[in-house]
């Protein structure tokens, strides 16, 4: 492979130095790695999905411009270089001229903007689109060049790229109207079969720009649960595994020829109000909710203790410390001081989650529905399907949920979504506010990175204060491997990109 070459455009903003990558030695037979995981995809358009399972398989398929490493920098995928103006209103990228899709067609600058204008298409429902739209044109000076011209400072925008939610989609496939029903990428497998809850087979992408891989397909079986994929694993059935469930990756170690793979991740842990239904669009409610709540209890009995307290930012380079934050101590005198306040005597409210994402989900939901009990407030806890419930949480339709989401290292493209006016998630958090609002789009503008911290630091001191969500923890992403297994990278992102680097003995 050759040398590609980025270059740092803006102080403090994450993007990659220098990455060599080069192919890894082809053993003299690959095999194939038996994979199992416990939640199947829910689709596999991958602008529209915003299940973990969905991400996990189409991380495999398609290939965004740039994507994140294990150390969270943005580094090549389908672009080999790219480089801000010094306004930081111009973005250029230079594709990888070797990027190909699995259909033998090279990647060009069309399908990129075809891609992207896909994703800004409100008719499309993409789950990331307001994270692009500071985009006011796309121009192709040439088949390899991509210039993307923004109507606003935008320097997150390229970590907002470096997602699935952004992969580059043959535009072929979009002018057939068949994204969604095709798998058609540029990444390190193409996907030859999806049977939905049952099994998955997917082949190494001769295409692929990456590289040659050392195995040659991945066999992943969808179990029922993941005391089956523990058994599987200790009778040597299954390579590899994805593990959500923490009271399940803990006994891995203990497990002869087993290892486990840990590693803290961005995602978070949250009890998701509506605020839009009464009495939760009463300030004074949702802030006594937060005090009721022992957040290290929820780790402790539903999380085996395999979690951090946290507030809204996860990243590292953004993230203060929770006990400066509003009420993140449990205090019941103050709860029941603030529900007093509001004029509510308690209530009662349905809270949604989903089975198996994440497996302690169900657990979650029983300790908030005791601790919020304390304070006169009764939680009916509904059981959903993890597709149902995907539906009903984009609808914004429910009082409450436990949610697991999705972080990132920066905070514009985590929150922008679901904080802001022109957010499309916005119907989700059913929650808008004129000074988050602000910092959001002055945190989106600035270039400072010391600056960018503090904006967003009382961007985040403001949001817990208002409460429309209560955060609770940040965990870990486990992923488990019999001893014949090497190779594999794990990341904070959740990715599985990293079976690209896995052998078999």
């Amino acid at each position: 492979m050759h040398l590609n070459t980025t270059r740092r455009v803006l102080a403090g903003l994450a993007v990659a130095t220098a990455l060599s990558t080069s192919a890894i030695a082809l053993p003299a037979q690959a095999q194939t790695l038996r994979m199992a995981w416990s939640q199947d995809a829910t689709g596999l358009d991958p602008h529209k999905q915003t299940a973990f399972a969905s991400l996990r398989l189409l991380e495999l398929v398609y290939e965004p411009l740039v994507r994140l490493d294990a150390d969270l920098n943005v580094v090549p995928a389908i672009a080999s270089e790219w480089e801000f103006s010094e306004d930081a209103q111009t973005l250029t990228f230079m594709l990888d001229p070797d990027a190909t899709f699995s259909n033998g067609a090279q990647v060009t600058a069309a399908d990129v903007k075809a891609s992207f204008e896909r994703l800004l298409d409100e008719a499309t429902s993409a789950a990331a689109r307001s994270n692009f739209l500071s985009i006011e044109s796309i121009d192709t000076p040439d088949e390899a060049t991509v210039v993307f011209n923004l109507n606003t400072p935008d320097v997150p925008i390229l970590v907002a790229m470096a997602t699935i939610n952004a992969a580059i989609v043959p535009a072929s496939e979009i002018e057939a109207g068949s994204i969604g029903t095709t798998a058609i990428g540029s990444g390190p497998f193409t996907l030859d079969s999806w049977e939905p809850n049952s099994r998955e087979v997917l082949s190494a992408n001769p295409e692929w720009a990456g590289g040659e891989l050392a195995i040659d397909g991945i066999d992943i079986s969808v179990l029922p649960d993941e005391t089956a994929i523990l058994a599987s694993l200790r009778a040597g059935q299954i390579d590899f595994a994805l593990l959500n469930d923490p009271l399940i990756a803990t006994l891995v170690p203990n497990e002869p020829n087993l290892e486990l793979n840990r590693v803290g991740v961005l995602a978070y842990n949250v009890l998701q109000l509506n605020p839009s239904r009464a009495p939760m669009d009463n300030l004074k409610v949702r802030q006594a909710m937060s005090c009721a709540i022992d957040r290290q209890e929820i780790i402790d009995a539903a999380l085996a203790g395999e979690g951090t307290v946290t507030g809204p930012l996860t990243m590292p380079a953004f993230a203060q410390d929770p006990a400066d934050l509003f009420c993140y101590e449990q205090d019941l005198d103050m709860a029941r001081q603030l529900m007093e306040e509001a004029g509510v005597d308690g209530f009662t409210a349905t809270v949604i989650a989903a089975t198996g994402e994440p497996p302690v989900a169900a657990s979650e939901a029983q300790v908030l529905q005791s601790q919020l009990a304390e304070i006169g407030i009764n939680l009916e806890i509904e059981m959903m399907e993890l597709n149902v419930y995907v539906d009903t949480w984009l609808s914004g339709e429910f009082d409450m949920a436990v949610a697991q989401n999705g972080g990132r290292p920066d905070p514009y493209p985590m929150y922008n979504r679901y904080f802001t006016a022109e957010g499309n998630l916005v119907h989700v958090s059913n929650f808008t506010d004129e000074t988050l609002d602000s910092l959001m789009k002055q945190g989106q503008a600035e270039t400072d990175p010391a600056t960018r911290v503090e904006i967003f630091q009382e961007f985040e001191r403001h949001l817990a204060e208002q409460a429309p969500w209560l955060w609770l923890s940040t965990g870990y992403s486990y992923t488990a491997q019999r001893d014949t297994i090497s190779g594999f990278e794990p990341s904070p992102t959740g990715t599985l990109f990293g079976l690209t680097k896995v052998s078999v003995e």
